[in-house]
């Protein structure tokens, strides 16, 4: 059994560094700290995350968000939070079973602001290196990368693509399997790795919790990534604030779940319920804390910065 920590101390002091800077960032605006259970009675219906659901039947969070949107709703105004976020199938020189998250949100700013936000944030974590920063929309990236429009092609010119780039047979594929196949392994290898790569204004099909907007006059979701060093850094959203519609999109996940033979989800009525009260206009965005220490430390295994990776946890 190994029983020393899988980071370097030298590694672990500066994971103490940035926590400190992060928490002196949100204290400067009065941004307010806050800490949510991790221990929930309800589960996601997000068909790409999958919980850890104890033999009670609850479920550890994968990702703070539905109960910082309650306090959003009860009153809180700008929070963040530092949370140890938990999902299953997730191992491997990127990934962690047990990883922290940075979590935000922002009263009264709209997804660009919140971009603005993420850029400041990191830079005061890289002084001295004049970072640059582009914003794509996902629209864009795709025919940057010499993919069909994946607004306006068909559902065929989406699986021949992803038949032709990934050495598939995508014939089956959903359009959103296409996309998110398309996106994973050619798109994102080829983004800039040296600058901040903001892509937004995805499919309104991936929304997620994000509210609908427009764009250059086409319909999509208010919804960004940020990929720094050819990793998924962060995923921000302006904020789905309509009970009524989130509610619409959690059955769906649902039936979709069901129909990809996954377990039957407990849908999160206090959040809905918060929603129905009132949440503010606002956005929000996550950020992998650990993936962030790996580019900040030049590091190639996300164990490195782990004091237990989960091998030895």
């Amino acid at each position: 059994m190994n029983w020393q920590p899988s980071a370097s101390l030298n590694a672990l002091r500066h994971r103490a560094e940035v926590f400190s800077h992060i928490r002196s960032y949100f204290k400067d605006q009065n941004v307010l700290e806050v800490d949510t259970p991790a221990l929930s009675r309800s589960t996601g219906t997000d068909v790409h995350l999958s919980q850890f659901i104890t033999q009670e039947g609850y479920a550890l969070h994968t990702s703070p968000e539905f109960p910082m949107k309650r306090l959003l709703a009860a009153g809180s105004g700008d929070i963040y939070q530092l949370a140890h976020v938990f999902r299953q199938d997730e191992t491997g020189q990127r990934h962690n079973p047990e990883f922290m998250m940075l979590e935000w949100y922002r009263t009264g700013w709209d997804e660009w602001e919140l971009m603005s936000d993420v850029v400041n944030l990191i830079d005061g974590l890289t002084p001295g290196t004049n970072l640059e920063v582009i914003h794509t929309s996902y629209e864009q990236a795709f025919l940057d990368a010499k993919l069909p429009n994946p607004f306006s092609s068909s559902l065929k010119e989406l699986q021949l693509a992803a038949a032709r780039s990934l050495q598939s047979d995508a014939d089956q594929w959903q359009r959103d399997d296409c996309l998110d196949a398309l996106m994973a392994l050619v798109v994102e290898p080829n983004l800039p790795k040296e600058r901040l790569c903001f892509i937004h204004s995805y499919p309104q099909s991936q929304a997620a919790l994000a509210a609908y907007g427009l764009f250059n006059d086409q319909a999509i979701a208010r919804r960004f990534e940020l990929y720094w060093q050819g990793m998924e850094l962060a995923n921000g959203y302006f904020e789905l604030t309509d009970s009524i519609e989130q509610k619409r999109r959690f059955e769906a996940e649902s039936v979709q779940r069901q129909q990809l033979g996954l377990a039957a989800p407990k849908i999160d009525e206090a959040f809905l319920a918060a929603l129905e009260q009132g949440m503010p206009s606002c956005s929000g965005v996550a950020l992998g804390v650990d993936r962030l220490l790996m580019i900040l430390g030049q590091y190639s295994s996300i164990s490195e910065v782990l004091p237990f990776e989960f091998g030895r946890a």
